[in-house]
């Protein structure tokens, strides 16, 4: 796998406004996924498409971050740490999808990675 750019998200104050203000600009289309009423998926007309969610407490400021497609969550985290980087959230599956983990680089720049999840056909 090549570890492209797979998926961004936006961390927001006021999610609804953000909708309305990326819905004017880009004509990007908005949906709640089944089952999680508090994200919203953004489809940009083409891949890589996006999610956004109320930023967390925890959260200094809003933000938007990037995932990044990986063969498998567990390796790329160790050559994360073997390169000077740590974890910030440690792999974490989510159904349907796949898993993921984020991490900090040396710069303190965080990164999310996502393995997706294999089809058995």
């Amino acid at each position: 796998m090549a570890n492209p750019l797979c998926h961004f998200e936006f961390l927001t104050n006021d999610p609804e406004k953000c909708k309305a203000f990326y819905s004017k600009v880009f004509d990007w289309e908005f949906q709640t996924p089944p089952g999680h009423p508090h994200y919203t998926l953004i489809a940009t007309g083409s891949e890589p498409g996006g999610g956004m969610m109320k930023k967390p407490d925890e959260c200094p400021a809003p933000t938007v971050g990037i995932y990044i497609a990986v063969d498998n969550v567990e390796e790329t985290l160790a050559k994360v740490t073997g390169a000077g980087g740590r974890v910030v959230m440690p792999k974490t599956p989510i159904p349907g999808v796949g898993a993921i983990a984020v991490f900090i680089d040396p710069e303190n720049i965080g990164i999310g990675i996502l393995q997706p999840e294999r089809s058995s056909g």
